[in-house]
């Protein structure tokens, strides 16, 4: 598939986020994008026909295949990059939704569209909790799918059609445990950074708001 949407969407976002959101953009970017694009999708590209079982019954090896990879990783991982930044969409929108409507109404309503005030910061808050919650889902998604994070080398297989326990061999296991150890990093890694982020936002807009009203009482 083409990646270059989701480029467009995380560059298009980096100019409203704070300088958290931007290392968030950069993660994202450099150390899952171009991580999934330029390596991960050749380690797990041939692995249904590399995932090999000493026997030559007809079906028992997609079975199990199936059994132990209910969903490649590869996929869950590139869904996983497209849920946690799609959030990013409801900023952009609500930024296009001010700038459109002070156009129509042809006077300046903002003091600048893109700055995260009023409603652009519940906006921008409710898409950092979406995120969020996405990268926790994912990574407890991932858990119970492959119970755990590790990638076994030999797997035993009894399901029907199999005609006995056979031995079912996974390629590549370590490089593909390694890679699974840098998904899960780099997913808590990002959840740290917009858990940082609605801290910031949410202490720096409670103070804001504290002034305000202490100055209206001063006055």
């Amino acid at each position: 598939m083409s990646w270059g949407f989701l480029c467009d969407l995380l560059s298009g976002v980096n100019k409203y986020s704070t300088g958290i959101g931007r290392v968030w953009v950069a993660v994202v970017f450099v150390f899952r994008l171009l991580v999934y694009i330029v390596v991960a999708e050749n380690i797990w590209k041939y692995e249904h026909d590399e995932f090999e079982c000493n026997t030559k019954q007809p079906g028992c090896e997609n079975v199990c295949f199936d059994h132990f990879f209910p969903v490649s990783h590869i996929r869950l991982w590139a869904l996983q990059l497209i849920m946690v930044s799609t959030p990013s969409l409801l900023v952009v929108f609500h930024v296009a939704y001010r700038e459109n409507r002070e156009k129509h109404r042809n006077q300046k309503l903002y003091k600048s569209p893109g700055k995260i005030d009023g409603g652009l910061l519940c906006t921008y808050l409710i898409s950092l909790i979406l995120k969020t919650g996405f990268e926790i889902a994912f990574i407890v998604l991932f858990y119970k799918l492959y119970n755990g994070f590790k990638v076994p080398r030999l797997v035993k297989c009894d399901i029907r059609p199999c005609p006995s326990t056979v031995d079912c061999y996974i390629s590549k296991p370590t490089e593909k445990m390694i890679f699974l150890y840098f998904l899960v990093t780099t997913s808590c890694l990002c959840i740290v950074l917009n858990l940082s982020e609605l801290s910031y936002l949410i202490f720096k807009y409670s103070i804001k708001c504290y002034l305000k009203r202490y100055t209206k009482k001063r006055h």
